[in-house]
């Protein structure tokens, strides 16, 4: 028996070992692997897929590029940019497919798509196509088909035409049948991220904040379907407010649609624009090819200089530095450690003349929002520093931009928020009363157990919980004063958690300019007195090697995501409940607003 068994063993174990080999052999070739570039071939039409998402930088995922071929063609803001300066000097390309379906980016980024495929448009003798496919169109895939000379969709497409909404849940209605209590302590009238805990319904400052936000965010719309269709304001917001209708007929009928046609069909239009025989091929190339055609190829002319100016893409909530099992590390979320980390490469290249900081950011904890603050005003000191605001950079990602040299914003960013809150849940009721669960304690000193949630609070540590997110605020406001040049008091008087579009914090003196990457990346070479440069982005996308040399368990969870596991409401519960674990102050955006 121990024979067998040690033959087995050794089987086992010699299996296993080869296994290892083979994996390692895998991905040290993909890794060392590169796809030659492309070769265009004469009336070739760059056709981009754009759906979800369409984020300021596309992280890649090397497994994309072995197992989905979908993924790794997503379409940013920085491919975007890219593609369509090559397209336009490319003679071998002549226009552009824009196959578009439902869209769910925040309307920031989704105005400096629009802005740049409408200058491509108007500055090149190229034409822009948009179609749909039987998935259809919602208000913001629309948006984006209004930069193109003319938009297709087969005729029983979906369609939506029918305005503008934000919902918000609140949690106080279960909190009383359960037996559970919210204490909350906030700076700001308009701190409305703890409203879900407290309220039923929005406050009255809660709306006017957000109406203002959706106004807004209708009259981009608006303007854009006007210039694209030539009706009215008045006519457009009069089909808004008709008698819904979810087809495409209904799109066409009211000039909003220039043809219903099928996707054979489109083909058949660009061919005729390019004059090729029906029997013909038309010849495309997608988002991820033709990223890989060069710039020479494409008849750009490159750069002649050493100078660079680094872009920091920060996306996501703030957090305190957390241990994580991810292959990404923590690049889903902002901490310390990752801003550390791409300062110090950029720190390590004497190239680097200057950096942009792309904020995407609803905000978080306080603590390392100052943390970050401090990075960047030392930064500053040795290169100019300068924030472009996305889809949302408030309260935490607010602070973090305050710390820039200039602040660029969109018109419909969402910024602001200048605001902290913090909260503790008293589920005493529940454990003693609903559930007959009680608890006893010996404790060394009189207040150690002031932040239990099976204990109320005294008034005096309500007083310290007060004082608590009170000086945070005070903190908060000073800084934004010293930083834009205003009175204590008058950072108050658009401070109060309050949120801004960035046309409005523009006027509030909250933002310098309004404009998109391109606005920020001209201030920042400016103020390093440099015309020539190329762009260097951080994070650097990690390689194949680099990720599959965590835990099989590791990326399992990164490929699959938890987020798959619930519904968008209960995970919306579930984010609010995690919220209302923070003990720490919070400058946190209230709720996630969501326009659609």
């Amino acid at each position: 028996m121990k024979f067998f068994q040690t033959l087995i063993a050794a089987t086992l174990g010699t299996l296993i070992a080869l296994f290892l080999v083979f994996i390692v052999l895998f991905i040290t070739l993909s890794s060392t692997s590169s796809e030659p570039e492309p070769y265009i071939r004469d009336n070739t039409v760059l056709k981009l897929e754009l759906s979800g998402t369409l984020p300021a930088q596309a992280r890649t995922n090397p497994f994309d590029e072995l197992f989905s071929q979908a993924g790794n063609n997503k379409v940013s803001l920085e491919t975007l940019k890219e593609n369509l300066a090559k397209a336009k000097s490319h003679d071998k390309i002549q226009g552009v497919w824009l196959e578009i379906d439902f869209m769910s980016e925040g309307w920031a980024n989704l105005e400096e798509a629009h802005r740049m495929i409408s200058a491509f448009r108007d500055s090149s003798d190229k034409f822009v196509y948009a179609s749909t496919n039987d998935l259809g169109l919602n208000e913001q895939g629309y948006y984006l088909a209004t930069a193109a000379d003319s938009i297709f969709s087969p005729p029983e497409s979906f369609f939506e035409f029918d305005g503008f909404y934000n919902q918000v849940t609140f949690l106080t209605g279960l909190f009383e049948k359960i037996g559970i209590e919210a204490q909350v302590s906030r700076s700001g009238k308009y701190k409305s991220a703890v409203e879900p805990y407290i309220r039923k319904d929005l406050s009255e400052e809660s709306k006017y904040q957000l109406r203002e936000i959706l106004n807004k965010t209708s009259g981009t719309f608006v303007n854009a379907v006007s210039q694209k269709t030539g009706k009215s304001p008045s006519e457009i917001n009069g089909l808004m407010n008709s008698e819904p209708k979810l087809n495409s007929s209904f799109g066409y009928q009211n000039g909003l649609i220039d043809s219903l046609i099928y996707a054979d069909q489109v083909e058949a239009q660009i061919k005729r624009r390019l004059g090729l025989e029906e029997s013909a091929t038309l010849q495309t190339v997608s988002n991820k090819r033709y990223a890989r055609v060069t710039q020479e190829t494409a008849g750009l002319e490159g750069n002649n200089t050493s100078d660079r100016i680094a872009v920091i893409y920060a996306s996501g909530p703030i957090l305190p530095e957390i241990s994580s099992n991810s292959p990404f590390d923590n690049e889903q979320y902002i901490t310390t450690g990752f801003f550390e980390k791409q300062l110090e490469d950029i720190r390590e290249d004497d190239n680097v003349k200057a950096l942009v900081v792309r904020i995407n950011s609803p905000g978080g904890s306080g603590s390392t929002s100052d943390a970050i603050w401090r990075m960047l005003q030392e930064t500053k000191k040795e290169i100019p520093v300068i924030v472009s605001m996305g889809p949302v950079a408030a309260s935490g990602g607010y602070y973090i931009a305050m710390a820039a040299d200039s602040i660029v914003a969109d018109p419909t960013t969402i910024t602001g928020s200048i605001g902290v809150f913090a909260t503790k849940l008293n589920t005493k009721q529940l454990f003693n009363e609903e559930l007959g669960i009680t608890f006893d304690e010996v404790k060394s000193h009189d207040y150690a157990d002031w932040l239990l949630p099976t204990n109320d609070f005294t008034d005096s540590e309500e007083k310290a919980f007060n004082d608590y997110v009170n000086r945070f605020y005070d903190t908060f406001i000073t800084k934004v004063a010293e930083a834009r040049g205003m009175t204590k008091e008058q950072v108050d008087s658009v401070a109060q958690g309050r949120v801004w579009t960035g046309e409005a914090a523009k006027e509030q003196n909250l933002v310098d300019v309004i404009g998109g990457m391109d606005t920020a990346m001209g201030i920042a070479a400016q103020k390093a007195g440099i015309e020539a440069y190329d762009v260097v982005t951080y994070p650097k996308p990690k390689d194949l090697y680099q990720l599959l040399m965590g835990s099989a368990q590791t990326q399992a969870k990164a490929m699959i995501g938890e987020s798959w596991f619930g519904t968008p409401y209960a995970q919306d519960v579930a984010k609010k409940l995690s919220i209302l674990k923070q003990q720490r102050a919070l400058a946190l955006f209230p709720y996630e607003i969501t326009i659609q």
